[in-house]
């Protein structure tokens, strides 16, 4: 088992397709140790990562019929259209606990902050959410994950607080920097 931090920040450009055979080789690896693998992100992304989940030697639909991968694009966590920190937080906690109830490791977690912050874009809770967020991972130790930050389509003082705001980078799936 190879220990990776908790709480990853991955900063792409270009494709958004071009980090997801990197992601994949993450959720083999957690999905080997056990945990629960949520995919969040758009419905054409969730689409792109079934094939690079495939290539990685996991059948799919066989672990999604058994809850070990979800892949989403549900948006809940808004109110309005707004980003609402506290539902985030609390979906959060409902998978970590379904997933320790059905008798998995942990969860492992993976979204878009564009699309976790909604059509409105407003990233003014963005550092007060990745604080809590890592606060919340602190006090859950069966719970980590990435958030994926896509440096074309995202404000420079976003990518910046997102980079303050993480113990660790993920660069692919072989490195991270502390």
């Amino acid at each position: 088992m190879t220990l990776l931090p908790r709480h990853q920040c991955l900063i792409y450009k270009g494709s958004p397709a071009a980090h997801l055979p990197g992601l994949s080789a993450l959720i083999r690896q957690k999905l080997t140790e056990n945990y629960r693998c949520l995919y969040l992100n758009s419905p054409s992304m969730v689409a792109s990562i079934r094939p690079c989940l495939s290539d990685r030697g996991i059948d799919v639909t066989k672990e999604v019929a058994k809850g070990s991968l979800v892949l989403s694009s549900d948006n809940s966590h808004l109110a309005n259209g707004r980003f609402n920190i506290d539902r985030m937080l609390g979906m959060l906690e409902e998978a970590l606990r379904q997933a320790l109830h059905d008798g998995y490791q942990g969860l492992w977690a993976t979204g878009d902050m564009s699309l976790e912050f909604g059509p409105e874009r407003d990233f003014s809770k963005l550092l007060d959410y990745e604080w809590r967020l890592e606060e919340f991972l602190q006090e859950r130790p069966a719970l980590c994950g990435i958030c994926q930050y896509h440096a074309d389509t995202l404000p420079h003082e976003v990518l910046r607080q997102g980079l303050i705001a993480h113990p660790s980078l993920y660069i692919n799936e072989t490195l991270s920097r502390l």
